[in-house]
Protein backbone atom coordinates (compact mmCIF):
# COMPACT_ATOMS: atom_id res chain seq x y z
CA UNK A 1 0.00 0.00 0.00
CA UNK A 2 1.26 3.51 -0.65
CA UNK A 3 2.77 5.40 1.70
CA UNK A 4 0.30 8.28 1.52
CA UNK A 5 -2.81 5.75 1.27
CA UNK A 6 -1.51 4.37 4.54
CA UNK A 7 -0.97 7.97 6.55
CA UNK A 8 -5.18 8.48 4.81
CA UNK A 9 -6.16 5.64 6.28
CA UNK A 10 -4.60 6.25 9.78
CA UNK A 11 -5.72 9.72 10.02
CA UNK A 12 -9.41 8.50 9.86
CA UNK A 13 -9.23 6.05 12.30
CA UNK A 14 -8.03 9.05 14.25
CA UNK A 15 -11.02 11.08 13.22
CA UNK A 16 -9.42 13.13 10.84
CA UNK A 17 -12.26 14.30 7.70
CA UNK A 18 -12.36 13.88 4.29
CA UNK A 19 -15.23 16.92 4.48
CA UNK A 20 -14.14 19.37 1.16
CA UNK A 21 -12.88 22.40 2.44
CA UNK A 22 -15.17 25.54 3.90
CA UNK A 23 -13.55 27.47 0.89
CA UNK A 24 -15.63 26.45 -1.65
CA UNK A 25 -15.76 28.37 -5.31
CA UNK A 26 -19.79 28.22 -5.26
CA UNK A 27 -19.75 26.71 -8.57
CA UNK A 28 -17.72 29.14 -10.48
CA UNK A 29 -14.77 27.76 -12.61
CA UNK A 30 -10.93 28.98 -11.23
CA UNK A 31 -9.77 32.08 -12.92
CA UNK A 32 -6.82 29.87 -13.34
CA UNK A 33 -5.21 26.32 -12.80
CA UNK A 34 -2.88 25.31 -9.98
CA UNK A 35 0.09 24.21 -11.92
CA UNK A 36 1.91 22.49 -9.58
CA UNK A 37 1.47 20.53 -6.31
CA UNK A 38 2.02 23.72 -4.34
CA UNK A 39 -0.99 25.74 -6.14
CA UNK A 40 -3.36 22.60 -5.74
CA UNK A 41 -2.60 22.91 -1.46
CA UNK A 42 -4.06 26.24 -1.73
CA UNK A 43 -7.15 24.95 -3.51
CA UNK A 44 -8.17 21.69 -2.04
CA UNK A 45 -8.17 20.63 1.26
CA UNK A 46 -5.49 17.77 2.55
CA UNK A 47 -8.01 15.25 2.32
CA UNK A 48 -9.18 16.64 -1.07
CA UNK A 49 -5.59 16.84 -2.33
CA UNK A 50 -4.94 12.97 -1.45
CA UNK A 51 -7.56 11.73 -3.25
CA UNK A 52 -7.86 13.99 -6.47
CA UNK A 53 -3.88 14.71 -6.91
CA UNK A 54 -2.69 11.57 -5.31
CA UNK A 55 -4.99 9.09 -5.93
CA UNK A 56 -6.34 8.16 -2.98
CA UNK A 57 -9.41 6.37 -1.96
CA UNK A 58 -11.86 7.25 0.79
CA UNK A 59 -13.70 4.48 2.47
CA UNK A 60 -16.67 2.98 1.62
CA UNK A 61 -19.86 4.48 2.57
CA UNK A 62 -17.82 7.51 3.69
CA UNK A 63 -19.47 9.68 1.28
CA UNK A 64 -23.23 9.03 2.72
CA UNK A 65 -22.24 8.26 6.07
CA UNK A 66 -20.22 11.76 6.99
CA UNK A 67 -21.91 14.84 7.83
CA UNK A 68 -20.67 17.58 4.96
CA UNK A 69 -19.48 14.59 2.37
CA UNK A 70 -21.21 14.76 -0.36
CA UNK A 71 -24.18 12.41 -0.60
CA UNK A 72 -24.94 13.07 3.23
CA UNK A 73 -25.49 16.66 2.37
CA UNK A 74 -27.52 15.83 -0.48
CA UNK A 75 -29.84 13.62 1.44
CA UNK A 76 -30.14 16.45 4.10
CA UNK A 77 -30.97 19.42 1.53
CA UNK A 78 -32.86 17.23 -0.84
CA UNK A 79 -33.99 14.04 0.62
CA UNK A 80 -32.41 11.96 -1.52
CA UNK A 81 -28.66 10.92 -2.93
CA UNK A 82 -30.43 11.21 -6.70
CA UNK A 83 -31.53 14.53 -7.02
CA UNK A 84 -32.68 14.45 -10.81
CA UNK A 85 -31.78 18.00 -11.66
CA UNK A 86 -28.65 19.59 -11.74
CA UNK A 87 -25.09 18.15 -12.52
CA UNK A 88 -21.88 16.76 -10.59
CA UNK A 89 -18.48 19.07 -10.69
CA UNK A 90 -15.05 18.55 -10.31
CA UNK A 91 -14.35 19.51 -6.86
CA UNK A 92 -10.74 20.46 -7.75
CA UNK A 93 -11.41 22.56 -11.35
CA UNK A 94 -15.54 22.95 -11.24
CA UNK A 95 -15.75 21.69 -14.55
CA UNK A 96 -18.95 19.90 -15.07
CA UNK A 97 -18.57 15.89 -15.44
CA UNK A 98 -21.82 14.11 -14.75
CA UNK A 99 -25.50 14.38 -15.16
CA UNK A 100 -27.77 14.28 -12.02
CA UNK A 101 -29.66 11.52 -13.86
CA UNK A 102 -26.77 9.49 -14.42
CA UNK A 103 -26.32 8.73 -10.71
CA UNK A 104 -27.73 5.58 -9.80
CA UNK A 105 -27.44 2.81 -6.66
CA UNK A 106 -25.34 0.54 -7.82
CA UNK A 107 -24.94 -0.71 -4.37
CA UNK A 108 -20.80 -0.61 -3.65
CA UNK A 109 -20.19 1.92 -1.24
CA UNK A 110 -19.41 5.24 -3.83
CA UNK A 111 -21.64 6.93 -5.72
CA UNK A 112 -21.57 5.62 -9.07
CA UNK A 113 -22.67 7.11 -12.51
CA UNK A 114 -23.52 4.96 -15.98
CA UNK A 115 -21.58 7.78 -18.07
CA UNK A 116 -19.97 11.31 -17.69
CA UNK A 117 -20.46 14.35 -19.83
CA UNK A 118 -18.65 13.76 -23.05
CA UNK A 119 -15.49 14.94 -22.87
CA UNK A 120 -15.35 15.71 -19.73
CA UNK A 121 -13.35 12.35 -18.43
CA UNK A 122 -10.60 10.72 -19.59
CA UNK A 123 -10.17 6.83 -18.73
CA UNK A 124 -6.51 5.71 -18.16
CA UNK A 125 -5.62 1.44 -17.18
CA UNK A 126 -3.88 1.47 -14.18
CA UNK A 127 -0.40 0.30 -14.51
CA UNK A 128 -1.17 -3.20 -13.65
CA UNK A 129 -3.94 -3.74 -16.54
CA UNK A 130 -6.70 -4.68 -13.43
CA UNK A 131 -9.02 -1.60 -13.81
CA UNK A 132 -8.94 1.25 -15.43
CA UNK A 133 -8.68 4.86 -13.48
CA UNK A 134 -11.09 8.15 -14.16
CA UNK A 135 -10.21 11.45 -14.29
CA UNK A 136 -11.09 15.10 -15.00
CA UNK A 137 -10.26 15.28 -18.55
CA UNK A 138 -9.44 19.27 -17.62
CA UNK A 139 -7.11 19.19 -14.91
CA UNK A 140 -6.72 15.29 -14.70
CA UNK A 141 -8.00 15.05 -10.88
CA UNK A 142 -8.59 11.40 -10.10
CA UNK A 143 -12.32 10.40 -9.28
CA UNK A 144 -12.18 6.83 -9.18
CA UNK A 145 -12.64 3.36 -11.58
CA UNK A 146 -14.52 2.72 -14.27
CA UNK A 147 -15.94 -0.95 -14.53
CA UNK A 148 -17.54 -1.99 -17.67
CA UNK A 149 -19.49 -5.21 -18.44
CA UNK A 150 -21.02 -5.85 -15.14
CA UNK A 151 -25.08 -6.11 -16.19
CA UNK A 152 -26.37 -2.52 -15.25
CA UNK A 153 -29.58 -2.17 -16.80
CA UNK A 154 -28.18 1.42 -18.15
CA UNK A 155 -27.47 2.80 -21.64
CA UNK A 156 -23.73 1.99 -21.35
CA UNK A 157 -23.92 -0.91 -18.71
CA UNK A 158 -20.82 0.98 -16.80
CA UNK A 159 -20.10 1.84 -13.37
CA UNK A 160 -18.16 5.06 -12.73
CA UNK A 161 -17.50 4.66 -9.15
CA UNK A 162 -16.49 7.95 -7.86
CA UNK A 163 -15.08 9.11 -4.71
CA UNK A 164 -17.25 11.86 -3.36
CA UNK A 165 -14.95 14.16 -1.76
CA UNK A 166 -13.87 14.43 -5.89
CA UNK A 167 -17.39 15.56 -6.85
CA UNK A 168 -19.60 18.33 -5.54
CA UNK A 169 -22.96 18.65 -6.05
CA UNK A 170 -24.79 22.02 -8.61
CA UNK A 171 -28.43 21.82 -8.34
CA UNK A 172 -28.73 24.94 -11.80
CA UNK A 173 -26.17 23.12 -13.96
CA UNK A 174 -27.66 21.79 -17.24
CA UNK A 175 -28.42 18.73 -18.18
CA UNK A 176 -30.47 17.45 -21.50
CA UNK A 177 -33.85 16.34 -20.84
CA UNK A 178 -33.71 12.84 -22.44
CA UNK A 179 -31.00 11.76 -20.00
CA UNK A 180 -31.82 8.68 -18.93
CA UNK A 181 -31.93 7.81 -14.96
CA UNK A 182 -32.08 4.40 -13.48
CA UNK A 183 -33.62 6.46 -9.98
CA UNK A 184 -32.81 5.38 -6.69
CA UNK A 185 -35.64 2.61 -6.82
CA UNK A 186 -33.52 0.43 -8.83
CA UNK A 187 -32.27 -2.44 -6.86
CA UNK A 188 -28.42 -3.31 -7.49
CA UNK A 189 -27.35 -7.08 -8.18
CA UNK A 190 -23.65 -7.59 -6.61
CA UNK A 191 -21.10 -5.92 -7.67
CA UNK A 192 -18.89 -8.69 -9.03
CA UNK A 193 -15.46 -9.50 -7.19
Amino acid sequence: MPKWCTMLLLALRRGASLVPSVRRRCGRALASMPTDDAGWMTELSPNQFAVLREKATEPSGYSEGTEGALEHDLKRDYGTKYPDVGVYECAGCAEPLYFAKTKFMSGCGWPAFYDGIPGAIREVPDEDGMRIEIVCAKCDGHLGHVFKGEGFPSPTDERHCVNGISLRYEPAGYQPDDTRTLGPEYTPKPIPP
